[in-house]
């Protein structure tokens, strides 16, 4: 199955990041020899030329990385190019002004820096719904959305509403970056081994909770923000 998304990390990620059988594609911005010698810029230099004849000579390396970025979010780009990218790697086009160009930068470089730091990201002011027939806890076993999409339960005690409906438009492959939260925070037990999968943290019993609320806030902000490029 074909899933068109895009990531960005500050650590070495695991190449089934979205599961088994899933290979991602990884663009780092260094690499290295395999002993972590020869330090090196992946973008080359004839790339660097090429940009900087289009576009001028105070272009950086990192001023390309974050256009990439940017272009692999730009809804036009990923709609005309749909195809291509299901079997061959992105080819990055060169666009005709600067301007365009220089947008896409920024917009890249906003994407990244708030991807890469989404636990830093303020809460969504969602509205919290408390049962009160219940003792208020914290934990969270498997949470869910409404069928309307509009909160989130997140134990019988708790259920977080007034989700924007812009936060379901932020997709990674086929799902928002919400149900995958949803869909990886609960408690498991691995058939095999027996083993138990516990999200909650013992020492931050409010994690989850905030959690939520900072991937509606990264989800709303990267919809407002692609709506900028298209």
């Amino acid at each position: 199955m074909f899933l068109l998304m895009t990531l960005v990390t500050n650590v070495i990620p695991d190449l089934h990041l979205v599961g088994a059988g899933a290979n991602a594609q990884c663009f780092p911005f260094y690499t290295y020899n395999e002993d972590g010698s020869n330090l090196r810029e992946n973008i080359t230099n004839w790339a660097l030329v090429q940009f900087q004849a289009k576009y001028g000579q105070e272009v950086t390396k990192w001023d390309i990385f974050d256009y990439v970025y940017a272009m692999l979010h730009h809804p036009q780009y990923r709609e005309r190019y749909a195809e291509n990218l299901k079997r061959e790697l992105p080819h990055i086009p060169l666009l005709d002004r600067k301007d365009a160009f220089l947008v896409c930068v920024r917009i890249g470089k906003q994407l990244m820096d708030m991807h890469i730091h989404y636990e830093q990201a303020r809460e969504y002011p969602l509205k919290w719904v408390e049962n009160r027939e219940v003792p208020f806890s914290w934990r969270v076993e498997k949470m869910r959305l409404t069928t309307n999409h509009t909160a989130v339960i997140v134990n019988e005690s708790l259920t977080l509403a007034e989700i924007p409906i812009e936060c379901f438009q932020y997709r990674l492959g086929n799902r928002s970056a919400l149900d995958w939260i949803i869909d990886q925070y609960q408690v498991g037990e691995d058939k095999c081994s027996g083993i138990v999968s516990d999200p909650n943290n013992l020492d931050d019993e409010e994690y989850i909770v905030r959690l939520i609320g900072k991937v509606v806030t990264v989800s709303v902000e990267t919809v407002r923000l692609v709506n900028e490029l298209a």
